[in-house]
């Protein structure tokens, strides 16, 4: 019976070890949430640290949008966001500098001008240069509310 007892206990623990998220899971959530603030913020030099040079983002319709893209549209206040929320996410990471990031996105604002109010699910492709994560790819897919 003790030793029944004493499998049963390490199985939990074991299990819950295994859903604690460790450090460099954690330091992945908070970039994605620094990502997110830098557009809400519409911090055109926080953008510029956290999207890598080559990045591009695959929207639902098919069109890539590249780093500029999304700088530009910020600068100009073609699109200005109240929320910009990551939420739901599970980071998994390949080593210490690959990361892959899925989740949901609420984002609302305006963009050219007229209301938005969405959300999506999203794939984010992160890199670690210079010891520091950077997005270099990333893609969403419109969930109907």
């Amino acid at each position: 019976m003790k030793s029944a007892t004493l499998i049963v206990f390490v199985v939990v623990l074991i299990c819950r070890l295994s859903f604690a998220q460790s450090p460099s899971h954690q330091e992945v959530v908070q970039f994605e949430r620094d990502a997110c603030k830098a557009f809400l913020d519409a911090d055109v030099a926080a953008l510029e640290r956290v999207l890598a040079p080559d990045f591009t983002l695959t929207l639902s319709n098919g069109e890539v949008s590249t780093r500029a893209d999304e700088i530009n549209e910020l600068q100009t206040k073609k699109v200005h966001y109240d929320v910009f929320e990551n939420y739901d996410m599970l980071p998994r990471l390949y080593g210490n500098d690959t990361a892959v990031v899925v989740g949901k996105t609420r984002v609302k604002g305006t963009a050219d001008g007229k209301p938005f109010d969405r959300i999506v699910q999203f794939t984010d492709t992160l890199i670690k240069r210079d010891g520091r994560w950077q997005l270099a790819a990333g893609h969403v897919s419109r969930i109907e509310k």
